[in-house]
């Protein structure tokens, strides 16, 4: 496997085209903006929402456990000009052996797949070399965010 690192999901914030999801590890943060509906499908995916009927996420998930795949790992394998791209490796065993798959896709509808599989995401190497350290700014969006649900605290108040 190609020099990769291992992220997760650190945040979500609504933005005004859809959503921004942040992406990272314990050196460094990088954010994906994505469309409202995956943005959405990535939150209730998060948060174990129950859904009536099942969306295209879970319509994938039941194919590949009806066909015996399993979704080893995503890996978001480049970026240009702002547009990621992503690898999606499945694996397969049968009476005829192993089978192993790598699809091209984009890198919300792959964290969402992943999120669900509750398995890894990873981003290559150069492309987490190359992307802008978020940090600070998913640190002052969660606190934001804090502020909102429980009041100002102690602090604000003096």
């Amino acid at each position: 496997m190609q020099d990769v690192v291992e992220v997760s999901i650190k945040g979500l914030m609504p933005t005004a085209n859809g959503c921004a999801v942040f992406l990272g590890n314990d050196t460094k943060t990088f954010v994906i903006y994505v469309d409202p509906s995956v943005g959405s499908a990535i939150s209730m995916t998060m948060n174990g929402v129950k859904k009536e009927r099942p969306l295209t996420h879970d319509l994938i998930g039941h194919i590949f456990l009806g066909f015996g795949v399993n979704l080893e790992r995503i890996v978001i394998n480049d970026v240009n000009e702002g547009t990621y791209f992503a690898r999606v490796i499945l694996t397969m065993q049968n009476e005829l052996g192993r089978k192993i798959l790598e699809l091209d896709a984009r890198p919300s509808d792959s964290i969402v797949l992943a999120l669900q599989q509750k398995r890894p995401v990873f981003v290559a190497g150069r492309v987490f070399a190359a992307v802008e350290d978020m940090t600070e700014i998913l640190e002052r969006v969660l606190r934001q965010q804090q502020e909102e649900k429980n009041g100002p605290t102690e602090e604000q108040d003096q």
